[in-house]
């Protein structure tokens, strides 16, 4: 199992819309993806303002996911709801 977790910085100045980010844009995420869910983080403390973690079956599902079409409609809307520039990890689950 392969986790893609995307990070939000907190930096002086910028904006993040968590009402945006959790009504629309995780869930244009996990249509284009074809996900059934994936688990979304306020930061409360801490160096992130916001996080959310993706679970893919395998590395193949994850670089064929970030290689479909809707990935570009996904990358497009992130000005919608921060100014802030994401940090991705990608990790192998290992329970």
């Amino acid at each position: 199992m392969i986790r893609l977790s995307v990070f939000y910085p907190t930096t002086e100045g910028a904006t993040f819309d968590h009402d945006y980010y959790r009504n629309s844009h995780v869930p244009l995420c996990l249509r284009a993806w074809g996900l059934p869910s994936a688990e979304i983080d306020k930061g409360v403390d801490g160096p992130y303002v916001a996080a959310v973690h993706f679970k893919f079956d395998s590395p193949e599902a994850l670089q064929a996911a970030m290689g479909s079409a809707g990935t570009g409609e996904v990358l497009g809307d992130v000005a919608n709801y921060t100014t802030i520039a994401p940090v991705l990890q990608t990790s192998e689950i290992v329970e």
